[in-house]
This record gives structure tokens, sequence and C-alpha cells, in this order.
């Protein structure tokens, strides 16, 4: 089975949680699938796949937005940021050089800015992987590689489910975060300019993710875990990270544990194969254990 960790930015101390609820029912995935944030949090658990979630917690709750998006003229001028605090990101997670020296398989998605095609690292050099994975446009620079010239792979596979299906993956748990990937909501009657331009965005990647997933789920089992959280922070408000990270791990775990895989579909709070994610009680095993 694949993971599949999807694009976010600060909202990604979501998949922390998730992640907490997984390795507590001993899931280690056959390869992980990672975009942007999810590239990096992929990386990590991919690099530690039994004890992830408790360094990534520790991170995350420390993180501040000027750690990540220093402020800084680039020679270039082709962000808005340095992608130094990125780099010292990287560096501190204990991560080898190299994709192929990872625990567990792993493909980090750009794009291909001169084409928009997805494009799928999954070998050599790790830190020029995630910083391209990672690159939003206009906001930190491109990367280039191997001869093209790459940017965050979120423009194109916010969730990175068809790069999974398209590695072989029998099976996929999506970890994902954000609005993005939950139910849209009512838009307000006489919204202001800023929130239409916002709902228009949100539109675009609700679509793309809904159209990849019920595309794999035809395929193979889909597994989209919630996170419960209907009170998203603003991208660069990192202090909301303990309560995003506190109700994932709870809800994704209460999904689990109610979780029955029969073939392949899709598998989500809201989907065809609903399964109970609001109440749970304490418990050291549980089917979705075994099934998974």
């Amino acid at each position: 089975m694949a993971a599949v960790v999807g694009a976010g930015g600060v909202l990604g101390a979501a998949q922390v949680g998730i992640g907490y609820a997984l390795e507590r029912r001993g899931f280690v995935p056959d390869m992980i699938v990672g975009t942007s944030v999810g590239a990096l949090n992929g990386a990590i658990a991919a690099a530690h796949p039994e004890q992830a979630a408790p360094w990534l917690d520790h991170v995350w709750t420390r993180l501040r937005r000027r750690e990540v998006y220093p402020l800084g003229r680039l020679p270039s001028r082709s962000g808005a940021f340095t992608d130094r605090g990125l780099r010292r990101l990287i560096a501190r997670a204990g991560l080898p050089s190299r994709i192929e020296q990872l625990a567990v398989p792993f493909t980090a998605v750009a794009m291909d800015l001169a084409t928009g095609a997805p494009v799928l690292l999954d070998g050599g050099d790790l830190e020029s992987a995630l910083l391209a994975s990672a690159a939003i446009p206009g906001m930190l620079p491109p990367v280039e590689r191997d001869g093209r010239t790459l940017v965050d792979g979120g423009v194109v596979a916010y969730v990175p489910v068809l790069a999974a299906l398209q590695a072989g993956a029998a099976s996929v748990v999506v970890v994902a975060a954000g609005p993005e990937s939950s139910p849209l909501r009512p838009v307000d009657r006489r919204p202001r300019a800023g929130a239409v331009a916002a709902r228009a965005g949100l539109l675009l990647l609700h679509h793309q993710i809904e159209r990849d997933l019920r595309e794999v789920s035809r395929h193979i089992p889909t597994v989209v875990l919630p996170t419960g959280i209907d009170t998203w922070p603003a991208p660069w408000d990192f202090g909301h990270s303990p309560r995003l990270i506190s109700t994932a791990r709870h809800t994704a775990g209460c999904f689990l544990d109610e979780l029955r895989i029969s073939g392949p579909g899709l598998y989500r709070a809201d989907g065809p194969f609903a399964t109970a994610a609001g109440s749970c009680g304490p418990s050291t095993s549980s089917a979705a254990e075994a099934e998974l």
C-alpha cells in the first residue's frame, strides 16, 4: 500500500496527526509519494517509517514563518523569499543525500515550468527534489534539475494519487490537509472580491483532487483519511500546529478503527464506503491494522 501525502503548506501539520494515527496502528507503507509540504513530511516518514510522527511533531510545533519563508533578495528575483529556510529544515531532518537511500521507496512530485507536466523524482539528489516539489511559484525560487526548471508539484498534482498508481501501487492511503481536500461549504451570498478569488482557487484544486481520486479509485482501494478540522489557519500562521496535530490524530484514528476494505473504491468519511469517524473508544488494536 502506498501513502500519498498532499500539498498544503502550513496545513501540513495535520498530516503529522494522521501520521501518529497510522504509526499507532502499525502501518508501514510500501512506498510514499508526496507533493510540496507532503514531499518533506513524506521523505521524513520514508527515512524513519515507524517513528516519523514524534520527530515531525517536534519540528511543526516550533516552526515560525520567518524560519520557512525568510525575506531576502534573490539574484534571479524568481521568488519573494529565499529557500535557505527550507534548506536548513531539510538539513536538520536526518535525511540521506540520495532518494535511493531512504528506507521506504519515495517519490517527490514537481511540475516542469516549461510544459506544465508533472515530474516524478524517485532517484538522485534528495534535497533538490524536495526543494523543487515545494517551490511555490512566485514565492520560492524554481529548481534547475536535469535540464528542467521545476516548481511546486501541487499545481498539477495537489494530491498525487495518479503518480502512486503509475508507480504500481496496489492500494493507497491518502494523507491530505486543508479545505481543498474537504467537502465544499456554501459561499456567502454577496462575497467580497478577495473571497471570490479565494473560492475560485479552492474550486480549482478541489475539482483536480476529486477527479484524480475518482480515477484512481476505479482501479484500486483509495482510502482518504479525515482530519476533523473545521477551521483552518492562514497559510502563514504556524501557531495552530498543536491543534491541527491533535485533532487530526484523533479523527483519523477513529476512522481507521472503523475501516473495512472490500476491493477498489473510494473509502472516506463522506464517500460511498463511508465509515464512522465521529466517535471511538480507546483500543490497542483494530481490524484496520490487519487490513492495511
